[in-house]
């Protein structure tokens, strides 16, 4: 790769002009996009309070306003740092703390605003570049050709931009993925210049502190993200088979230092094993609703939105135009970089994109769930770093036609990029966003309304739903939320009333006991809104917009 040592300097501005466009598409309209059924269970994470705790003081059969869900909103003087850390030990240890102790330091400072949480990932995001390009450093052994075309390139990415805007655990992962990847190969590399070198002049102090800080930062992953398990399983295939299965010195010192790190982790995990049997021995193993797609199509569209993403239905024609021409040059990407790569480059790529995804795709005979897209994010990372290289490359081609035709390639991939981000960082709501992907139209029929009431349980989905809604209602609405799927009681006074996503047989209860009927007013995959037709009962008075509403605070 010697031809690659310079960069010409159109790349390099181009870099520079690219990364400064996604640094600006990262804190643009921060507060734009709905704050999502699961970003709302981060607030709650971050809190502190346990889910039986909001449950009983929200979902009370009482009349409430807006205001009585902002404590548990984000950071606030009622619950300390230990009781994040140990309510989520008891209710959710499958979400390390790492993340969330950072972002409750960081919302004590900044407040509980969706643009304060979310800044959080975003300048978390910044820490993406520099690490990206120490490890394609370390990978390619150049100074700026590939690790700059990479930088462009996570830069623009519309999956990367995506999680840094999400107000969750995942762009801090790939920071750690990245970190502990590239002192791996920092650690291996010096280990081999250490065995050329005569005994006197070995540098074992230096091996001694990048192994240390693999070992710290394959820690700091797995208190981030569970999924960091397969990752360290993959950097494990590549050591082993960089010394070809055999028990050297190298592989030796990787499982000692491995070692280390899990067992840092040893306090958190004993606690997830814990929970694991404790569900497997409970007579209550009620999951929230998941939605899951075909395999083979779900991972085409993932692969194209690594590049470019308008949020467009998995039906849309446009989809079968776009997706072939990026797994062809995916495809083509990987067989370039095994062809002409060492394979201690190559396999290291191949196994990030395999190992941590292939779980995945084995146990999804009925599907891939649509939650567990995140954890594709070390195959991200691992195919724009293909790409890139690939890129990269073809810009030296020595032949004229073939490195314009590349160089127009390299435009259409930027061209995307930006249009994805300006598209994205303009939007509403995104496909990310999941159950709550289609919460504005609700809230829009809801607030259109003059006098509402929203009715609904904590069943399923119900209780992020009606979180991810509070952000959208006007302060106008009123919720009243039962426990168990309680019969409500229903004041008079208001003109319209809503059931969110309720089940037929409560529904139908609900129906009896006031004598009314209910229209469907908006339905999706993921729940339903029910209106109450109009009753005499229901309004015989009117309750002004400032009347006092017994709240559960």
């Amino acid at each position: 790769m010697r031809h690659l040592k310079f960069a010409p300097s159109w790349l390099r501005f181009l870099t520079v002009f690219l990364l400064s466009m996604g640094v600006l598409f990262r804190f643009f309209n921060l507060d734009s996009k709905i704050y999502s059924h699961d970003e709302t269970y981060t607030s709650l994470r971050i809190s502190g309070y346990r889910i039986t705790e909001v449950k009983q003081q929200i979902f009370n059969n009482r009349v409430i306003a807006y205001e009585s869900f902002a404590q548990f909103k984000g950071a606030n003087q009622q619950k300390s740092l230990n009781d994040t850390i140990m309510n989520l030990a008891k209710e959710d240890p499958y979400h390390p703390p790492l993340y969330y102790i950072i972002a409750r330091l960081w919302m004590e400072i900044f407040g509980n605003s969706v643009t304060a949480i979310r800044s959080l990932s975003a300048c978390i995001s910044l820490l993406v570049f520099p690490c990206v390009y120490w490890l394609c450093r370390e990978l390619f052994n150049v100074p700026l050709s590939v690790p700059g075309v990479a930088i462009a390139l996570m830069a623009i990415s519309p999956i990367q931009l995506v999680y840094a805007q999400e107000a969750q655990e995942y762009i801090l992962w790939l920071v750690t993925i990245l970190l502990s990847s590239a002192s791996l190969l920092r650690a291996m590399r010096l280990e081999s210049e250490d065995k050329d070198e005569p005994v006197e002049e070995r540098q074992r102090p230096d091996l001694f502190a990048i192994w240390s800080i693999y070992a710290i930062t394959l820690a700091i992953s797995l208190y981030t993200c569970l999924w960091s398990a397969f990752v360290a399983l993959a950097h494990g295939i590549y050591v082993t088979s960089a010394a070809k299965f055999n028990l050297n010195e190298t592989v030796r010192t990787y499982l000692l230092v491995s070692l280390v790190g899990f067992l840092a982790f040893m306090p958190w995990i004993t606690i997830v094993i814990g929970d694991f049997f404790q569900f497997l021995i409970s007579a209550d193993k009620t999951k929230v609703q998941a939605f899951s797609m075909p395999i083979f199509p779900f991972l085409l569209m993932q692969l194209s939105r690594i590049f470019f993403d308008i949020d467009l239905s998995q039906d849309n024609p446009l989809n079968s135009l776009i997706t072939p021409i990026f797994l062809i040059v995916v495809g083509y990407s990987i067989c370039f970089l095994c062809l002409t790569t060492n394979y201690k480059v190559w396999f290291f790529l191949i196994a990030l994109i395999v190992v941590p995804a292939l779980p995945i795709i084995l146990s999804s005979a009925g599907g891939i769930q649509l939650s567990t897209e995140p954890y594709f994010m070390p195959s991200y990372l691992g195919i724009q770093i293909t790409v890139a290289y690939l890129l990269a490359t073809q810009i030296y081609n020595e032949s004229g036609s073939r490195r314009s035709l590349w160089q127009i390639i390299i435009a259409l991939v930027i061209i995307c990029g930006l249009i994805s981000s300006k598209v994205s960082s303009q939007a509403e709501t995104w496909w990310n966003k999941g159950m709550s992907y289609s919460n504005p139209q609700v809230a829009q029929i809801i607030n259109q309304t003059s006098s509402p009431l929203l009715v609904s349980d904590a069943l399923g989905n119900n209780y992020g739903n009606v979180f991810s809604l509070s952000y959208l209602l006007e302060p106008k609405v009123r919720f009243l939320l039962v426990n168990n799927q309680k019969i409500p009681n229903i004041p008079d006074g208001f003109a319209d009333v809503f059931l969110l996503n309720p089940s037929d047989t409560w529904r139908e209860t609900i129906e009896k006991k006031y004598k009314v009927k209910t229209d469907i007013v908006y339905s999706d995959q993921y729940y339903s809104v029910w209106k109450l037709a109009k009753s005499p009962k229901l309004h015989r008075r009117n309750i002004p917009p400032n009347n006092k509403l017994s709240s559960s605070l």
